[in-house]
């Protein structure tokens, strides 16, 4: 049987809960473990893919086409497992779940209530997600005392009676304010979070507290005594250089003893992060940079591109190069000279998105790019931007960009597939989740990647339009991966250009700190000697 480690946060969200529970993740990986890690979403949406990016930052999508949390990136890149919906909870999920069944009499009549319907199926969630681990890491999103996460916060004191109170840890991730007035830290909000937690039967085992300045022994001994746990078991983390710093980090202080001894787990043997210290190390002392140019429609919110960001990084670490991220608004290049705005740009990259705003913005970098042999690598709409351009200027298609058409305004050379459109009143137009995919030998993608068959995550509605492969290609355009199991195309690149490279997927989900993806990889690098000759 599985044990489990529960992780909660309390006082204010955007603490770190994610980045905690992936590398408690790490840790006990690395300890041999076997280890997955599950997502908590006390929303009310069935999943994370009808939120709006600005909002909610980026969907993250797994292999069985999933629309999850950004959190479950965090979990993939760090424990370097692939997860799946299993790995994702939500309210919406859950009630949907539990009315289903009542509408088909599995209740027999009964009344059906929070406790202990809506808690029982939590749980049932929980340990499905567990099977075949030796340690499933849950993480309860929110904040204690929000109204919406008391049925899953006693689901997870449930749990301790249910699999044994030897079998799971709490871990509640806190804040310890620094208050400039006074000139010191405060322990007093994560004493009242922790109230809040043992009010509702719950008493964590340990604390990690967010905090902008060092704590002192004796500040962990005033936590450990009102919050009534062990003076090891209080553990300080500071803002890192980079979150790739949060599994030493925590290493260092023994977080991983901790759990492991309370789980009665083997702790004596020794771990090897050296793989982690490089990361780090090059991360935060590369002797180069390069400017990359990140052409997008929701560059406000920071982690609306989160994954595209990390997998960037991922590259210029592999590359030994600090990767300068450098958002530019779509829309302020349909207003302002590309040539002006994009001139500092070692490499472009054009990322995914909805609807037609800023598309213009995108054809503009991409035309630039191609005509000044500037580094490009186009990613779903900006795939798709990049064929359009092409099929503009290159070939002089005048029906390549119908302005009538909603949301892409990409009609004919991109476009709705008929099979999609049937699905349209449904919703049904995504392709999500893995696909196959060829590649052709001899182009810069089968070099890039090292072999001929690869499978990548799809989250799109519109697709390359068959009809104008042929012109496009004797233009120049290579084609040079595709789904042969529905005949779409899925990568396209240009000959003889330092780095032109388009995929109708997304590759950034499939990048590791120590293993980046082979696009972003071959990108970087070129991005990296473009800025050492020009």
């Amino acid at each position: 049987m599985a044990k489990f480690v529960f992780i909660t946060g309390g006082v204010v969200s955007s603490l770190g809960k994610g980045i905690t529970a992936a590398s408690v993740g790490t840790l006990l990986k690395k300890r041999g473990l076997k280890v997955s890690i599950l997502k908590v979403d006390p929303y009310l949406n069935v999943d994370a893919g009808t939120m709006n990016p600005f909002q909610h930052g980026e969907v993250f999508v797994t292999d069985d086409g999933a629309e999850t949390d950004l959190d479950l990136g965090h979990y993939e890149r760090f424990i370097d497992e692939t997860l799946s919906e299993k790995n994702s909870i939500t309210t919406g999920k859950i009630y949907s779940s539990v009315i289903k069944k009542e509408r088909r009499g599995d209740y027999l009549g009964g009344t059906v209530q929070v406790i202990p319907h809506i808690t029982n199926d939590i749980q049932e969630r929980i340990i499905s997600a567990s099977q075949g681990l030796d340690v499933l890491i849950v993480e309860i999103g929110g904040t204690v005392g929000d109204i919406e996460g008391q049925p899953f916060l006693e689901a997870i004191r449930q749990m301790s009676v249910r699999v044994g109170r030897e079998n799971v840890v709490y871990c509640h991730v806190t804040l310890v304010p620094y208050l400039e007035a006074a000139q010191e830290l405060k322990t007093k909000p994560t004493q009242h979070s922790v109230q809040e937690l043992r009010r509702i039967g719950i008493l964590p085992n340990m604390l990690v507290c967010r905090t902008s300045h060092p704590m002192d022994q004796d500040m962990k001994n005033k936590i450990a005594l009102f919050c009534n746990v062990p003076p090891e078991a209080v553990v300080e983390v500071r803002d890192e250089a980079t979150i790739y710093n949060v599994p030493i980090s925590l290493h260092r202080q023994g977080l991983d003893v901790l759990i492991l001894k309370s789980l009665g787990l083997p702790f004596e043997n020794e771990l090897d992060l050296s793989d982690w210290a490089r990361v780090v190390d090059r991360y935060i002392n590369p002797p180069e940079e390069v400017k990359i140019a990140l052409v997008g429609k929701y560059v406000q919110h920071k982690d609306a591109y989160l994954s595209v960001v990390e997998a960037l990084h991922h590259a210029g670490i592999a590359h030994n190069v600090r990767v300068n991220i450098i958002s530019v608004e779509a829309e302020d290049l349909e207003k302002g000279s590309p040539e002006k705005i994009l001139s500092f740009a070692d490499g472009i990259l054009i990322p995914g998105g909805f609807g037609d705003r800023g598309v213009e913005g995108m054809i503009a970098a991409a035309k630039y790019a191609r005509e000044n042999n500037v580094p490009l690598f186009g990613i779903c709409l900006g795939m798709q931007m990049m064929v359009v351009e092409f099929a503009r200027n290159v070939c002089k298609l005048q029906d390549a960009h119908s302005k009538e058409m909603n949301p892409a305004t990409l009609n004919p050379v991109i476009h709705l597939m008929e099979e999609q459109e049937k699905l349209k009143d449904l919703g049904g137009t995504m392709r999500l989740g893995a696909y196959p995919c060829d590649l052709v030998e001899g182009t810069r993608a089968a070099q890039a990647y090292g072999e001929l068959k690869v499978s990548e995550r799809h989250r799109h509605r519109y697709e390359f339009n068959n009809a104008y492969r042929e012109k496009l290609e004797a233009a120049g355009l290579k084609i040079s991966g595709v789904c042969k199991e529905r005949d779409l195309v899925e990568i396209v690149e240009l000959p003889g250009h330092i780095w032109y490279v388009g995929e109708q997927f997304h590759a950034e989900l499939k990048s590791r700190p120590i293993r980046p993806h082979p696009l972003f990889d071959g990108f970087v690098e070129a991005a990296a000697s473009y800025m050492r000759n020009k």
